[in-house]
């Protein structure tokens, strides 16, 4: 990887922990809901951008994968797998995984 590319990286990811500690204090504070779904649909987005960097070449390798691998324990730790299978399609593909 590319000096340019880790910095570019990290500076998403350092964006990130701001935003998933803003969404914690303002759970703490008992904020609106519809505050508190914008910073997460924005931590989404960002997540999502270090996922299709590191999945596109040239950064794309086992240790970028393993990267979001943990990036998503991270940030996504408690997401019980009830959720994800209550989605038909979703559903369909764990089972293949499974399989």
């Amino acid at each position: 990887m590319k000096k340019v590319e880790v910095l570019k990286l990290i500076d998403l990811i350092e964006e990130i922990k701001k935003l998933d500690d803003l969404i914690t204090q303002n759970r703490k504070k008992k904020t609106s809901d519809f505050v508190i779904n914008q910073y997460e649909v924005k931590k989404l987005k960002m997540i999502g951008s270090i996922i299709s960097e590191l999945a596109n070449p040239p950064i794309q390798s086992m240790e970028s994968y393993l990267l979001i691998q943990k990036i998503l324990k991270k940030y996504y730790p408690n997401i019980p797998e009830a959720e994800l299978l209550s989605d038909i399609d979703v559903s369909k593909i764990v089972a293949v995984i499974e399989g």
